[in-house]
């Protein structure tokens, strides 16, 4: 087999071209994402059934189930539905970019919510009876003791997640955006050269995932200065 270098370098400022559409759809469901999964979290750990049970199904729902098929219940099958063609939310859920960020931010939401409860789980029982013993209030040893400590013990997972959900991008194609997938499908439909296409884009991708993981690399040793290792 031999690879089209021409056509390699010709496609990739091409597929870069969809690297904005890319970089928003990571960019606005990691941040979305990130405020469900906190309110999920207070849910998980109110400690009252009333809202600690439909966060757990939540969670099992959008954990349990593919992606993919989220996206397309939200695209496909929203639209369908009356009272969601007359409501407020509208304008945003009959576009496939609307659509696409629902989907990424309710499916890492439930996990990032789960990761945020192992790191508060984490955190030492003494650190927060000695909070207590000092006569901070739940709320502050939550937001002084547990909060700080729980993100650093969350950091190396929340990376991880994050990189599924970049790569999780690829599949806003399947419903029409042009983002670097959609592009490359594109360009694959015209040329008729998926190898040298999708092992151009495997690149771009692999050299996204270096960078954020070198980035969330720089933040857990910035985060963890202070902590010294036993001898």
């Amino acid at each position: 087999m031999i690879f089209d270098f021409a056509l390699i370098a010709d496609s990739i400022p091409k597929m870069l071209t969809g690297f904005w559409m890319t970089f928003e759809l990571w960019f606005l469901s990691a941040v979305l994402g990130m405020a469900l999964a906190i309110i999920l979290l207070l849910m998980r750990i109110s400690g009252r059934w009333y809202l600690f049970s439909p966060a757990m199904i939540y969670i099992y729902i959008f954990r349990g189930t593919p992606i993919l098929v989220q996206i397309f219940i939200i695209y496909h099958g929203m639209p369908q539905l009356e009272f969601v063609r007359e409501s407020m939310f509208w304008p945003i859920l009959r576009e496939p970019f609307g659509c696409a960020i629902l989907a990424l931010t309710l499916n890492t939401g439930a996990y990032v919510s789960e990761i945020l409860r192992g790191g508060v789980l984490g955190v030492d029982r003494g650190l927060k009876e000695a909070g207590a013993a000092l006569g901070l209030s739940a709320t502050h040893r939550f937001i002084y003791i547990t909060t700080p400590i729980a993100i650093r013990l969350a950091l190396p997972a929340y990376s991880n997640d994050i990189i599924s959900l970049m790569k999780s991008t690829a599949l806003a194609s399947t419903i029409t955006l042009l983002d670097m997938m959609g592009i490359a499908r594109t360009i694959v439909a015209e040329t008729y050269a998926p190898y040298e296409i999708f092992i151009s884009l495997m690149i771009i991708y692999l050299i996204m995932t270096w960078i954020t993981q070198r980035t969330f690399g720089w933040l857990e040793k910035r985060m963890s200065r202070h902590v010294r290792s036993e001898a």
